[in-house]
């Protein structure tokens, strides 16, 4: 077996380049370029060793027949990174938890709130939370760990489960989008052409999609045979670091994994474009400069979800596995599977009216039944 080195696998020109990706959709720059290198670069220190060993000893190679456990890198064992690193992605987290959560039980105890835009806003909070809590937990006990370990049935869940949930939101905010272009360029015919019957089968076809992608992916990539190494260069049981453990062909698993990222982008990514250019024709033909803003102001919002989630998906899995970086790949999935599920209801939240009256309806109701002061909102 060849020995992976940190220069292989990652280099600083590398760190930079995506640092510079970070910090554009952060709004800073060399902040958010320092952040990539220090979180990144630190962890090539303990690859070597990883390749070589575990905490136990020697790793050797196996097959899926004697397979038990897979050794999961993380992000980082520098052990200042690592505190630093937790308490920020357990912010992070808890905020995730609360606003995703929060934001659906909002919707579904609010009969103001039961409308079709809204049903498909409380499936995204479900989604975002359901595979956010499926990668961050672990990545969470991993800073505690120099050799943190995941059966090879927990590595199969995970993956199963994250495909599920990752899928079904390309096709769910290309539903959110229709809805939109619905409502704005036909709303006299909304409440007919948007019928319960109707967004109900998109969210049962988004879900159904999902798990034909889970099914196939994940059946084809555990039936490889894992003979190189037992260590997988990320922080969560992910495809294309599983393909580098593998000793078996896996070109019909690249090619299948290509199928499956072109079929969910070129189906989902046209109704978004599609969707949204009849919006802004719609949106020009208004007269008013008010007018204009209030229903651009309408679906802004879940433009810019749908940007950051399909362009940080789409620069991981259609890319050639062998260009494959752990820096970068490790980086872009800590943006998509632990930031945006965090923005995603502050999104809508925050640049929603029926929401925040809403809310605060319900704030009021609380602190009229417990007698305490209702805060205001703008």
């Amino acid at each position: 077996m060849a020995q992976l080195t940190a220069p292989a696998i990652l280099d600083v020109t590398a760190a930079q380049s995506l640092g510079s990706l970070f910090s554009a959709s952060q709004g800073t720059s060399q902040e958010g370029r320092n952040f990539a290198i220090l979180m990144i670069l630190p962890t090539a220190q303990k690859w070597p060793n990883l390749e070589r060993e575990t905490c136990s000893g020697p790793m050797g190679a196996g097959n899926t027949s004697k397979l038990s456990e897979f050794f999961l890198v993380g992000l980082t064992n520098d052990p200042q990174l690592q505190s630093i690193l937790f308490s920020l992605f357990t912010f992070i987290y808890a905020v995730t938890v609360v606003g995703n959560l929060g934001l659906l039980a909002l919707i579904v105890v609010s009969p103001r709130l039961h409308t079709p835009m809204y049903f498909f806003l409380s499936n995204l909070s479900f989604l975002d939370f359901c595979y956010s809590s499926v990668t961050v937990p672990k990545m969470l006990m991993g800073f505690f760990s120099d050799c943190q370990t995941i059966s090879f049935s927990g590595c199969v869940v995970q993956t199963s489960f994250f495909l599920i949930f990752a899928v079904t939101e390309f096709f769910l905010l290309a539903s959110m989008a229709y809805d939109r272009y619905v409502a704005i360029c036909n709303p006299l015919l909304y409440h007919i052409i948007m019928s319960p019957r109707l967004y109900l089968q998109l969210v049962a076809a988004s879900y159904a999609v999902g798990l034909m992608n889970m099914m196939l992916l994940t059946s084809t990539t555990f039936h490889l045979t894992f003979c190189k190494s037992r260590v997988i260069t990320h922080y969560f049981c992910d495809i294309l670091p599983l393909l580098k453990l593998s000793c078996s062909d896996t070109h019909v698993l690249q090619l299948l994994l290509f199928a499956c990222g072109g079929f969910n982008v070129s189906v989902s990514l046209p109704i978004v474009l599609v969707s949204y250019t009849c919006i802004f024709l719609a949106i020009i033909r208004i007269p008013s400069a008010q007018g204009k803003h209030k229903t651009f102001s309408t679906c802004a919002s879940h433009l810019t979800a749908v940007s950051l989630y399909y362009g940080t998906t789409v620069f991981i899995y259609l890319r050639p596995s062998s260009e494959y970086l752990l820096g970068r790949h490790s980086l872009v999935s800590v943006f998509y599977t632990v930031v945006i599920p965090m923005i995603n209801p502050m999104i809508y939240s925050l640049r929603n009216k029926d929401v925040k009256e809403t809310f605060g309806n319900v704030l009021k109701k609380t602190s009229q039944f417990f007698s305490l002061p209702t805060p205001r909102f703008p």
